[in-house]
């Protein structure tokens, strides 16, 4: 049996259009996201993040293989969008811990941008998502996650696999074993980045106490786009 149930992830109700801290160059909707995030994305190439939290630091890379969600994340950085009230309100120590801006929501989604290479290792970067009425299991436009996970046993992967429809090559189940990770996710939410620095952050956040999952005390962030 599957370890963890994904009907957790992400049940949210999408608001009406908040405005951002700082006025967004150009205004995204389901209508028009691939021209607007492609164009965006050939003039903003950046894909290193840093992600400021009171237990340290933690730095992030995206990956060039999701390009729509890349030039996404990177366009609500550079717009203001996280620069107010933006928290790690989602923990579940040895699954994921989940950020954004509660009650913030924009009015758009992602169309998925799955590559069977890029995994729920832990410290995957990815994004969340409706699991309601969304066939084409299109993201969340605002609210991301990073793996915790844990270490699998050889053994489990037969059961595991067959359960989830998967069929892991010998690399992605090595790193699976020895770094940890949350296949029960994988095929089911776009995974766009990675954390190459402070992996330890995350551990000392999803060891906070917490009530129904939500933080105790609030983890908040600043996050900020750096140059390549």
């Amino acid at each position: 049996m599957t370890r963890f149930k994904n009907s957790f992830i992400i049940g949210f109700v999408l608001l009406s259009l908040a405005q951002c801290g700082k006025k967004e160059s150009v205004l995204v909707t389901n209508e028009n996201k691939r021209q607007v995030l492609t164009d965006y994305g050939k003039q903003n190439p950046e894909k290193t993040v840093i992600i400021e939290t009171g237990m340290g630091i933690i730095k992030i890379r995206l990956y060039d293989e999701t390009p729509l969600h890349r030039a996404n994340f990177i366009k609500l950085i550079k717009d203001g969008y996280y620069d107010k009230n933006a928290e790690f309100y989602r923990v579940v120590e040895n699954f994921v811990v989940q950020g954004g801006v509660p009650l913030k929501k924009l009015d758009y989604t992602l169309p998925a941008e799955f590559n069977p290479t890029l995994f729920h290792k832990r410290g995957a970067l990815a994004m969340a998502r409706l699991d309601e009425n969304n066939p084409g299991k299109e993201s969340s436009s605002t609210e991301f996650y990073f793996v915790h996970g844990s270490k699998y046993a050889d053994w489990e992967f037969a059961d595991e696999e067959k359960e989830l429809g998967l069929h892991l090559p010998a690399n992605q189940k090595k790193i699976y074993t020895t770094l940890g990770g949350e296949m029960s996710l994988d095929g089911k939410y776009t995974v766009f980045g990675e954390i190459v620095e402070g992996l330890e952050v995350i551990d000392k956040i999803a060891s906070v106490k917490v009530y129904v999952e939500k933080p105790y005390q609030k983890v908040s962030f600043k996050i900020r786009v750096e140059n390549n």
